[in-house]
């Protein structure tokens, strides 16, 4: 192994910040005995570990992560998540106060199996902690107006990424799983403060104005506890209380409207539409 060359998904977290790597070691808290899916090479585990006591069983598929991770975690185990089989690898291991999967979901075929799975190992006053991207930002919604759908090494469209997820798919995906969410914190970031920067300069300040106005358009990513459904704690819906962008006034967008030109809000109603949001 390099040392001297970083990992791809290696990073530092700021457990003061309000990145998404930040909430989810303060959802996780202090002193659990965790279970880590797709711990990556450590990025996480070692703030866990290191700074908040806890035991964390780690599972990851890349070599190269696991050796790196391995200081950080009791044990480190090789399976690809997208098998039916990484659970027989715990048979002995008991129940976790914490299992956690940050930004891992989306790499999976089948997230939905993926999840129910994990509910097996959660203790009787346990959690699940992930985080997801949200697709529904308003800088993907340039991509698509601007037809340009490129995927990355890294970020929203890292091109590892299988599935993605709207707000209302992130409920769904924890409902089928007989979960219910206590708590969500969601990370915004401006259009122009993303990876996308470039497409959103692109386009005319009036579309970026409309694009902007739809509903939880900052919203990068979504961190989550959750518990199964008999579990105490009240449910908290995600996509009604994600925090909604501004809506300029009515008349406002009425003089919006009057300064686009029928073909481009023709291009924006077809877009729009595609994400299911309805433009008069």
């Amino acid at each position: 192994m390099n040392t001297e060359e970083r990992h791809k998904y290696e990073y530092e977290v700021d457990t003061s910040s309000e990145t998404a790597a930040a909430n989810v070691v303060r959802m996780v808290g202090q002193n659990k005995r965790a279970l880590e899916l797709g711990c990556g090479p450590g990025s996480i585990t070692k703030i866990l570990a290191e700074r908040g006591g806890c035991r964390v069983t780690g599972i990851e598929l890349d070599r190269d992560a696991i050796e790196r991770v391995k200081p950080y975690c009791e044990v480190v185990m090789q399976a690809d998540l997208n098998s039916d089989q990484w659970p027989l690898l715990l048979t002995n291991s008991g129940k976790f106060d914490v299992v956690l999967a940050a930004d891992v979901l989306e790499h999976l075929y089948d997230p939905w199996s993926a999840l129910k799975r994990m509910v097996a190992f959660i203790n009787e006053s346990g959690c699940l902690v992930l985080s997801l991207p949200h697709v529904g930002h308003a800088a993907i919604m340039s991509c698509l107006y601007n037809g340009d759908f490129g995927y990355r090494d890294w970020g929203l469209l890292d091109r590892t990424h299988i599935r993605f997820f709207g707000l209302k798919n992130i409920e769904d995906l924890f409902a089928q799983a007989a979960l219910k969410v206590i708590d969500v914190k969601y990370i915004n970031a401006r259009p122009e403060q993303t990876e996308f920067a470039e497409s959103w300069a692109r386009l005319s300040p009036q579309t970026q104005q409309v694009f902007a106005s739809t509903p939880h358009a900052n919203v990068y990513q979504v961190v989550v506890k959750a518990v199964p459904i008999s579990y105490p704690g009240e449910p908290r819906p995600i996509a009604l209380s994600a925090p909604a962008a501004s809506l300029p006034p009515a008349s406002m967008i009425s003089r919006i409207g009057s300064l686009l030109s029928y073909e481009t809000k023709r291009r924006i109603r077809n877009r729009m539409g595609a994400w299911g949001i309805r433009i008069h």
